[in-house]
């Protein structure tokens, strides 16, 4: 899975830039967004592999991307990265296809991450 593309969406630079760099420096080809608008408008092409989505607040404010996936279909593997944990928000994802909801792992743990979780789903193929 490391040659697939991966779509990185959060309103913080800081995560933005640092989950970018590791997962590209592990061989992902890696785009950012740090707009949940632009991700929904982004993830219509079907150019991705993968989403990883940040929620930033109780308010979920990436929940659209959520809602944009259940729209079109698309079954596209969404892992959101909680900054801050929220059992409401972490139904509603799951509710919404969300392949996992996780604590804000270490830039450095993301490649694991991403590994696991799509590992059976490669198999299951």
């Amino acid at each position: 899975m490391k040659t697939g593309k991966v779509l990185v969406v959060s309103e913080d630079d800081g995560d933005l830039v640092s989950y970018c760099a590791t997962l590209t420096a592990l061989g992902y080809n890696v785009e950012m967004c740090s707009s949940y608008e632009g991700a929904a408008r982004r993830i219509e092409g079907g150019k991705f592999d993968l989403v990883v989505l940040s929620q930033g607040t109780p308010a979920f404010e990436g929940r659209r991307v959520l809602l944009r996936n259940v729209e079109l279909r698309r079954g596209l593997p969404i892992i959101v990265v909680a900054r801050c944990l929220d059992v409401h928000c972490y139904l509603e994802a799951m509710e919404l296809g969300a392949l996992d909801y996780l604590e804000r792992p270490a830039p450095k743990d993301i490649g694991w991450v991403l590994e696991s979780r799509l590992r059976p789903r490669a198999l299951a193929a």
